[in-house]
């Protein structure tokens, strides 16, 4: 099995981000951290905001923030479905410092039980999520 590699496609509404050939997957399941490798059982899971990684051989990975979505597991391949991803290795963290500080004050003027503040709050989850990878993965 050391030989078999599992195709796999990460893909948003804009753009393919990822298509070709890994070692394994780890995504973050609605139910906690998923492991796929050749040969896995099919399955089709969803996925909360949080890292994947794509694993390239024992020491090379991708690392990926990615905001939810679905993933399909058939034999060989994985097809990852995200709401929206970005590789760690191109994050700016000084620009996501800045948006971050600008969700904050947003959010101190808004109500807390308007949709504008549930949307703030979401986008302010997703951002956390996009420093915290790229300040592990400096």
């Amino acid at each position: 099995m050391a030989d078999r590699k599992l195709e796999c496609e990460v893909v948003t509404p804009e753009k393919i981000l990822y298509e070709g050939q890994v070692d394994m997957v780890v995504a973050p399941g609605g139910d906690g951290e998923l492991g796929i490798l050749p040969l896995h059982m099919p399955i089709i899971t969803t996925l909360q905001t949080g890292e994947l990684r794509l694993k390239h051989g024992t020491d090379n990975q991708d690392y990926i923030a990615i905001d939810g979505g679905y993933m399909e597991v058939r034999e060989d391949k994985v097809t990852i479905l995200a709401t929206a991803a970005e590789y760690a290795s191109k994050m700016d963290v000084t620009e996501l410092n800045h948006i971050k500080e600008e969700i904050e004050s947003k959010l101190a003027s808004l109500p807390e039980d308007s949709e504008e503040f549930l949307h703030a709050t979401t986008k302010l989850k997703h951002l956390l999520n996009r420093l915290a990878i790229a300040d592990r993965r400096k």
